[in-house]
């Protein structure tokens, strides 16, 4: 891992460098480690905080069910690795099972729902411009976040990023409806199996990109 953790670091520098303004220095000090929420709405965001330096989201691996803990479980955990170079942040995915984090099922935009909680958490934390990796789901949350703020992501690393093969078009839809439907459904009362068929289909079936 040292030579992946030494090319990560590398970009990172390379990144704070050319992104280095005093406006966005003034953000790298933290409000303090350890668990908070952010909420907007009827969205609640549970997220944590370590270290200090340039901003750095993290995305943990998992699907749906990624939060803040699973990264403890990854092949390293980045909150712990780069804490001494960075600000590091990190939030469960809103209704993951795991996680304390909730908020709708938008079934036309779902991808772009976790999108707005990410932006918007940055958003709460006075953060302008920062650095984003991602594991596994977070991978195509990268690529969400790249879209939608091209000009506040300095850089990103994807690792182990999740994509789809032709041959295994439903593994993500029968997997998350397995591991998130029920669960879901079990404790909240305003989410029936069949909204979360909808979500699912529009996350993983109706577009093949």
């Amino acid at each position: 891992m040292d030579a992946i953790r030494r090319n990560i670091l590398a970009t990172g520098a390379a990144a704070t460098a050319m992104a280095a303004a005093p406006q966005v220095f003034a953000q790298q000090a933290g409000q303090g480690a350890g668990a908070r929420f952010y909420e907007k709405g009827s969205v609640r965001i549970h997220f944590e905080e370590a270290g200090s330096g340039f901003p750095l989201l993290v995305i943990a691996g998992g699907g749906l069910n990624s939060t803040i803990s699973a990264l403890a479980r990854g092949p390293f955990n980045p909150m712990e690795e780069f804490k001494g170079e960075y600000r590091c942040i990190a939030a469960d995915l809103r209704n993951a099972n795991e996680g304390q984090s909730s908020g709708p099922l938008e079934i036309d935009r779902p991808w772009d729902a976790h999108t707005d909680d990410h932006i918007g958490l940055m958003d709460h934390l006075g953060i302008d411009r920062f650095m984003v990796m991602g594991f596994c789901i977070g991978g195509p949350l990268v690529w969400s976040l790249l879209k939608r703020a091209p000009d506040r992501v300095v850089a990103a690393v994807l690792a182990q990023p999740s994509g789809s093969r032709p041959e295994m078009r439903d593994l993500f839809y029968e997997g998350n409806m397995k591991t998130l439907g029920v669960a879901l459904t079990g404790r909240r009362p305003d989410i029936t199996i069949e909204i979360v068929e909808k979500c699912l289909s529009s996350m993983y079936s109706t577009n093949p990109e």
